[in-house]
């Protein structure tokens, strides 16, 4: 902090000693120490004040960003799940209106069974007519 050598230190203290006197160098000296204490302490606990703060804004900062990805992850997730859904929709559909096209005589009756069978069962295997 500062830079006060040994002689130095000695010459403080010779002024001391001369200016304030033998009887009151000692409580002066004291006093001195007690303040120098104060500081620190005071200085120390700043510095802590700051540090925490700055963990504080840097946690705040984690948060956000772990909430926008949650967010983000969320959305990609809704939508890959929407996707999907249209995926499934449009293929039963499909195959409900190749069932109909297949037997136009029994459509309502083609049509109950293959519910009944999609229902059932989620793996159905159509034959495909590439003649009609």
């Amino acid at each position: 902090m500062f830079d006060i050598g040994f002689s130095e230190l000695i010459a403080i203290g010779v002024i001391a000693l001369v200016v304030i006197g033998p009887e009151r160098l000692p409580k002066a000296a004291r006093t001195a120490g007690l303040l120098l204490g104060r500081l620190q302490r005071y200085v120390n606990d700043v510095k802590a004040d700051i540090g925490r703060e700055i963990q504080l804004d840097e946690l705040k900062k984690l948060q956000a960003e772990a909430r926008e990805s949650a967010r983000d992850f969320e959305r990609g997730l809704s939508d890959e799940v929407r996707s999907i859904e249209q995926g499934v929709e449009q293929t039963f559909d499909s195959i409900m209106a190749d069932l109909q096209t297949a037997a136009p005589s029994s459509s309502v009756a083609a049509t109950e069974d293959a519910s009944a069978v999609l229902t059932r069962d989620d793996s159905v295997s159509l034959p495909t007519t590439k003649g009609q």
